[in-house]
C-alpha cells in the first residue's frame, strides 16, 4: 500500500479509491471562465482541478478563484518559485513543480517551507520532454529509468528539506515508457503516484493510449490519482476516466452500457440508438449495467446479465430486465420506455 497524501480533503494513495483529475484550458486570468469549467467538471465528476500559474497576475487571480472554487485546486508551476510560493498562500490545495527547473536548492526550499507551514502537498512532475540534459546523455533518450532517476532525485531533494508530503507523476508521450517507468516506481517506493499518458494526440488516438496506458498500470494495482489528456474540452477527460476505471473494475457508480456490434440480424439503427442511449445517460449515477441489443433472438439472452436493456426487431423491439422480456414496443416507443424504468429503479 502506498503512502497517503490529502489535497483539499481528498486522500490519495494509501488504499483510497483513484481520485480523476482535470486541467483547465482557460485563462487563469479569466475568473468567472475558469470557475465556470470548473463547475462543469464537478458536475460531470471530476474531483481535483489543475490551473496554469505562467505569471504573477495568474498567481494573484488563482487565489481568487480558489475563493469560490467547489473543487480542490493544484497550481501548475514551471520556472519561478515565487508563483508557487505566491500560489500557496493564495489558496492552492496542491503545488505542481518540476523542482529541477525552478532553480537552486535554496529556492526549492522556499517552496518547501512554505507548503509544509500550510500542508499542501506537492506533486514532483517528470516528463519525457523536458528531462534534465545530464539524464539524456546519460540513458540517450527519455527512458523508464531515467524518468524513474529523475524522480528520485527531485524525492530525495524535498525529503532533504524534511518533506514528505508528496506525490510523484512519470509522464511520456510513449505509453510503454510511461508504463515502465510507474512499474518501476512502484517497485523502488511507496509514494503516491499520478498516472497519465501526455501528448497523446487527437481524441481518437488520444483515447486509445491513455485506456492502453493508465488501464494496464491500474489492473497493476498502480495508479492514486488520474489524468486523461485529450486535446478536447476537459469535461471530456472526465467520461474517459471514469469510463476507464469502471473498465478496469474499479468503479461501480455510473452506469455501464454494453452493446452488440451489429451483424447482418440487426433490424434497426442500433448504431444511432446506442449513442442516444449514451448521451442520455452519461450524468446518471446509478450503479447498472444497460444492454442496448440489435436483435430481439439472441439480444436478450446474451446480455442476460445486464440490469436492463433494449432490444430491436422489424420496427419494434423489446424492453427487458436480467433476459426476461418486459414489454414489447414500437421502435420510437424503446428508448423514453428505458429512460422512464431506470429513473424508477
Amino acid at each position: 500500500m502506498t503512502r497517503q497524501i490529502t489535497v483539499g480533503g481528498i486522500p490519495i494513495g494509501g488504499g483510497a479509491p483513484v481520485v480523476i483529475q482535470s486541467m483547465l484550458n482557460t485563462k487563469t486570468t479569466d475568473v468567472a471562465g475558469s470557475l465556470e469549467q470548473i463547475r462543469k467538471l464537478q458536475i460531470a465528476g471530476c474531483q481535483i482541478a489543475r490551473l496554469a500559474v505562467p505569471n504573477m497576475e495568474a498567481a494573484k487571480t488563482f487565489g481568487e478563484i480558489c475563493k469560490e472554487s467547489p473543487l480542490p485546486l493544484v497550481a501548475d508551476i514551471h520556472f519561478d518559485y515565487k508563483l508557487a510560493i505566491a500560489a500557496a498562500e493564495g489558496g492552492a490545495s496542491k503545488i505542481r513543480i518540476n523542482p529541477g527547473n525552478i532553480g537552486g536548492e535554496d529556492r526549492v526550499k522556499a517552496v518547501v517551507d512554505v507548503c509544509k507551514e500550510r500542508k499542501i502537498p506537492i506533486r514532483i512532475g517528470v516528463n519525457g520532454g523536458s528531462l534534465d540534459k545530464r539524464l539524456l546523455e546519460k540513458y540517450g533518450h527519455p527512458t523508464a529509468e531515467a524518468l524513474v532517476e529523475s524522480a528520485f532525485e527531485h524525492l530525495e531533494l524535498l525529503e532533504k528539506f524534511g518533506f514528505y508530503d508528496t506525490c510523484v507523476s512519470m509522464k511520456s508521450s510513449t505509453v510503454p515508457t510511461m508504463v515502465a517507468a510507474a512499474r518501476l516506481f512502484r517497485s523502488k517506493c511507496d509514494y503516491p503516484i499520478h498516472i497519465g499518458v501526455t501528448e497523446t494526440g487527437p481524441v481518437r488516438m488520444g483515447l486509445m493510449k491513455s485506456a492502453m496506458g493508465i488501464g494496464a498500470l491500474l489492473l497493476d494495482g498502480i495508479g492514486d490519482t488520474i489524468r486523461v489528456s485529450l486535446t478536447d474540452d476537459p469535461v471530456e477527460e472526465i467520461y474517459a476516466a471514469q469510463d476507464i476505471l469502471k473498465a478496469a473494475g474499479l468503479r461501480k457508480e455510473g452506469v455501464n452500457i454494453i452493446s452488440c456490434p451489429t451483424c447482418g440480424r440487426t433490424k434497426i439503427d442500433l448504431i444511432g440508438l446506442v449513442n442516444r442511449v449514451d448521451a442520455a445517460l452519461k450524468d446518471c449515477k446509478k450503479p447498472i449495467t444497460v444492454a442496448v441489443m440489435g436483435c430481439i433472438v439472441n439480444g436478450p439472452g446474451e446480455a442476460r446479465e445486464a440490469d436492463i436493456g433494449i432490444a430491436g426487431g422489424d420496427d419494434c423491439g423489446m424492453l427487458f430486465e436480467k433476459g426476461k422480456q418486459i414489454e414489447k414496443l414500437p421502435y420510437e416507443e424503446l428508448l423514453p420506455a428505458l429512460l422512464e424504468r431506470i429513473e424508477r429503479m
